[in-house]
């Protein structure tokens, strides 16, 4: 079974260093608040695309008072043998990839190795806050199926942004075709990624709708276009949307931004059980379907790329009862992935016994019992 078996970091977060060795089992890491269960899971979810399980700018990584930069490196227990990964800081801002010791071609190049997926508390109000926060969900999603789309992302955002300084500036109408047409094909390539995993998703998710173990969703995306003039091809509807904005530059400068493309779309959740919207659940009803379409989603990139992904689930258990605690364990043991679960009582985590290793973590400091 592919796995993590061994952990370095350095000048990250509160951890000046640390070093963790670990044979396959799942990994439960407890301790006080504070201690730094989260920024180890944050280390592990920057071995992917983006920028990790927070969403924080690569400077803002760096341990306080260091002056050495930050870095993390595993070791990846594979099939063909051992792989070693490292990413850290690099001058520009940004950071580097290194793979068995020689500099990545690119970032997604981890990603032929491990995939990481992830859940924490401050996505427990995702079905019911902002749009924002649902595309990114969605995105997190579709970048563990296809590494490269995490960029694609990145660069529409960049080519957003000059073109509505452009609206603002009156900027010259060639150079505003050319802007248009670039966000053109980056949006045309990020809504068919979107659909395209989506669909695999739903599908796989039609097939379980009897396992009673988490509630299942229905998930659709909100349309770009009046419904029925989608168009079906990539070329066509990178067409409609260049167009779409050329036609809409006047409302666009006035408001000041885009309002409209790939960038206002919204994730629609539905509870399939209960023909329900999801953001009218309970919290509990909410939690379990979270967590039903990351297991769904795991089994999904295992089915389309080979690799199951690495599941970071941070206090997960917390606010499960005992029944749920034992079907997200037996899950997490049938989906044949490493899996780190953080909490500050142990007790929740009884019902692993001995398919799980624990880690002490307390300030910063790493102790495997």
């Amino acid at each position: 079974m592919r796995h993590l078996s061994r952990l370095r970091l350095t000048a990250f977060r509160n951890y000046t260093a640390a070093a963790l060795d670990l044979d396959s089992r799942h990994v439960v890491l407890t301790g006080p608040n504070g201690a730094g269960k989260t920024n180890l899971l944050e280390a592990i979810s920057v071995l992917s695309p983006g920028r990790g399980l927070r969403g924080a700018s690569f400077e803002t990584l760096q341990a306080q008072g260091s002056d050495i930069g930050w870095a993390v490196a595993a070791t990846v227990e594979t099939d063909d043998g051992p792989a070693d990964i490292g990413t850290g800081a690099s001058p520009d801002g940004g950071r580097r990839v290194r793979i068995n010791g020689a500099n990545a071609r690119s970032i997604e190049a981890m990603s032929d190795y491990l995939r990481v997926l992830w859940l924490t508390p401050s996505m427990d109000g995702l079905f019911s806050g902002p749009a924002g926060d649902r595309r990114r969900f969605l995105d997190r999603l579709v970048t563990t199926l296809i590494p490269s789309h995490s960029a694609s992302v990145g660069d529409y955002e960049k080519a957003m942004r000059q073109r509505n300084r452009l609206l603002e500036d009156q900027g010259d109408p060639a150079w505003l075709n050319a802007v248009e047409a670039q966000l053109a094909e980056l949006g045309a390539s990020i809504h068919l990624a979107r659909s395209d995993s989506l669909a695999h998703l739903q599908a796989l998710i039609e097939q379980s709708l009897d396992d009673g173990s988490f509630p299942a969703a229905h998930l659709a995306l909100t349309p770009l276009f009046e419904p029925g003039t989608e168009p079906a091809s990539s070329a066509a509807l990178e067409t409609a949307l260049a167009e779409g904005w050329r036609a809409s530059r006047g409302v666009d400068r006035a408001a000041g931004r885009t309002i409209s493309g790939p960038h206002r779309v919204d994730l629609e959740v539905t509870y399939a059980q209960k023909a329900m919207p999801a953001a009218l659940g309970s919290t509990g009803e909410q939690k379990a379907l979270l967590i039903g379409l990351i297991l769904a989603h795991a089994r999904l990139v295992r089915l389309r790329t080979s690799i199951t992904p690495f599941l970071l689930l941070d206090e997960i258990a917390a606010h499960l009862d005992p029944d749920r605690r034992r079907a997200l364990f037996s899950a997490l043991d049938g989906l044949g992935t490493q899996c780190f679960l953080t909490g500050t009582d142990r007790v929740l985590f009884e019902a692993l016994g001995e398919r799980a290793q624990t880690v002490t973590v307390r300030d910063g400091r790493l102790h495997k019992d």
